[in-house]
């Protein structure tokens, strides 16, 4: 199994991943769904303020967070994890309001799962925040500016829409697409990114990528 903190020997090559959650059983049942999935869980947390100082002290592949937590709320941990960009952020919540989701996502939450959920639900949600934790990354290499981030990332977004309702791809293709695309044109991410939002995809040639 995994352990509780500190690196284990026997989690090389699989992906880390810090889980909070004040209730035991709960945190559990996520321990070995992900242990079954081929994650490593090298740190588990009761309240948010040792999920921030574990995945501080830890730099994990992956939080996961619930959201009603003592000491620390998931929204304010995931905030604090997201801003030093340790690693991805995914919120578990009982609640299924809007706002909520809303909150996460504007604290730096790269995706959310809504409780009770199975292991069906756990690994997509998980992917999704690695991937686009993923693409933050790359955007922030190429782009210094902190405002100009954020509009790179805003239409890139947008974008990655228009993408896969074109051309029927899923949000990691979409994305490659444009890297690919700006690469091969020599233009910025930001750049092929308004071309598609303004032309669709015939800015780049309009085909599906056929690898990475």
């Amino acid at each position: 199994m995994t352990e509780q903190s500190g690196v284990p020997t026997a989690t090389t090559g699989r992906p880390r991943v810090v889980i909070a959650e004040d209730e035991a059983l709960i945190r559990m049942d996520l321990a070995e769904m992900l242990d079954e999935e081929g994650y490593a869980v090298v740190g588990q947390a009761e309240d948010g303020e040792k999920a921030v100082a574990l995945a501080t002290e830890l730099r994990p592949d992956l939080v996961i967070l619930d959201v009603k937590m003592p000491r620390l709320d998931g929204i304010a941990a995931a905030e604090q994890i997201a801003r030093a960009r340790i690693a991805p952020v995914v919120i578990l919540t009982a609640f299924s309001q809007r706002d909520l989701v809303e909150r996460a996502r504007d604290a730096g939450a790269m995706a959310y799962l809504v409780k009770p959920f199975d292991q069906g639900d756990l690994v997509p949600a998980v992917e999704m925040a690695m991937s686009r934790f993923a693409e933050l990354r790359q955007v922030e290499s190429e782009v210094a500016d902190l405002t100009e981030r954020l509009e790179t990332r805003k239409v890139v977004d947008r974008a990655k829409g228009v993408l896969q309702e074109s051309l029927g791809l899923s949000e990691p293709e979409s994305f490659r697409w444009i890297q690919k695309t700006a690469m091969d044109l020599r233009l910025s991410m930001r750049q092929v990114a308004e071309g598609v939002v303004t032309h669709g995809p015939a800015v780049g040639g309009g085909d599906a990528p056929t690898g990475d």
